[in-house]
C-alpha cells in the first residue's frame, strides 16, 4: 500500500485526488490530479488555451474533443495528450469521467514525450501514438490499481523512466520560457537579445521544443492571468492594466479571438461550471 500524502475532495459530484509527484518531476507539473465523476451528467464544455499540455489518462468512457485547429475535425479519444494551442474547442462528456489529469509545462512535455512540441500545436494525440505500447501498458495498469496513492506511484516510476531517456530542452529555449512566463509583456527582441540568438533562431527553436513561438506563447500567458484575475473578482478595467492590454477594449478583443466568446460570458461560464474539472478547467 502507498504511504504518499493524497488529497480528496469532494466538487459536487466530482471526487478529486490530488498528489504531488517525485520531487525530480516537479519542475515539469505541479501535481498529479486524479478524479471520478459521481453523477452520470453528460457535459458539454469550452476548452481554452492554457500555459500547460495537458495529458489525460482516461480510466472511463471516451470523450469527444474539437481541438481549435479547424482543419481538424473533431473526434472521440481515450487517453490522450493536448498540445499547446492558441485558440478554443469544445469537448463533450457522457458523464462518469474517471482518470488522471496531468497538466506538465511545455518544456517538460517536450521531454517527458520525447518529440517536437510543434506537432502537438493545435491538436490532440492518443497516448499510444505517441509513446507505443508502453502508454497502453501504463493505462491498463493504472485501471487495475486499487487505490490513488498506489496509482501515483505506478505515474512516478513511468514519468521518472521518461524523464532519464528524454530530450533536454536548449538552455536558450528554457531561458525564453522562465523570462515570459515572468513577464508575458517582455518584446521577443530582448529576449533573443538576452540568450545570445537572432529573433528567428529563438521563434523557431521555442516554437519546436515549446509548441508555440515566444509572440504567441506571451500572448496566451497574458490571456490566462487575465481569466485568472477576472474570476478572483477583478474589474475589466484593472485586469486589462494588469496584465498589459492597451485598454479595456483591446481585452475584449483577445478574449474574443482566444476563447471565442467575451470576458463575461466566459468569467460567468466559468462560475456556473466550477463544479466541474475538465481541459476547460485544468486541475492544477
Amino acid at each position: 500500500m502507498s504511504d504518499r500524502n493524497v488529497e480528496v475532495s469532494d466538487r459536487g459530484g466530482w471526487l478529486r485526488a490530488r498528489s504531488r509527484p517525485h520531487p525530480a518531476l516537479r519542475p515539469l507539473l505541479r501535481s498529479y490530479d486524479g478524479y471520478w465523476e459521481t453523477d452520470v451528467v453528460p457535459t458539454r464544455m469550452r476548452t481554452l488555451p492554457t500555459r500547460t499540455t495537458v495529458m489525460i489518462i482516461n480510466l472511463g468512457p471516451p470523450l469527444y474533443l474539437a481541438v481549435p485547429d479547424p482543419g481538424v475535425p473533431g473526434r472521440a479519444y481515450t487517453s490522450f495528450v493536448a498540445g499547446m494551442h492558441d485558440g478554443h474547442g469544445m469537448y463533450l462528456s457522457p458523464g462518469g469521467q474517471r482518470g488522471i489529469q496531468l497538466d506538465v509545462t511545455p518544456l517538460g512535455a517536450y521531454t517527458l514525450l520525447g518529440l517536437p512540441m510543434a506537432r502537438l500545436t493545435n491538436a490532440a494525440v492518443e497516448l499510444p501514438d505517441l509513446l507505443g505500447r508502453a502508454a497502453g501498458t501504463l493505462v491498463e495498469r493504472l485501471g487495475d490499481t486499487p487505490s490513488w496513492g498506489a496509482r501515483f506511484d505506478v505515474l512516478d516510476e513511468f514519468l521518472l523512466r521518461r524523464l532519464e531517456v528524454g530530450p533536454a530542452p536548449d538552455p536558450e529555449v528554457g531561458r525564453a520560457w522562465r523570462m515570459l512566463d515572468a513577464d508575458p509583456a517582455v518584446p521577443v527582441a530582448r529576449i533573443a537579445a538576452d540568450v545570445g540568438w537572432s529573433r528567428r533562431h529563438l521563434t523557431d527553436r521555442f516554437r519546436e521544443q515549446a509548441g508555440l513561438p515566444p509572440k504567441v506563447m506571451a500572448r496566451v500567458l497574458r490571456f490566462q492571468r487575465a481569466v485568472g484575475r477576472l474570476a478572483g473578482g477583478a474589474g475589466f478595467a484593472e485586469a486589462a492594466a494588469a496584465c498589459g492590454y492597451y485598454d479595456q477594449a483591446h481585452l475584449n478583443r483577445e478574449f474574443r479571438a482566444l476563447s471565442g466568446c467575451t470576458p463575461s460570458e466566459l468569467i460567468g461560464g466559468q462560475l456556473e461550471q466550477q463544479r466541474t474539472t475538465s481541459l476547460a478547467e485544468p486541475l492544477g
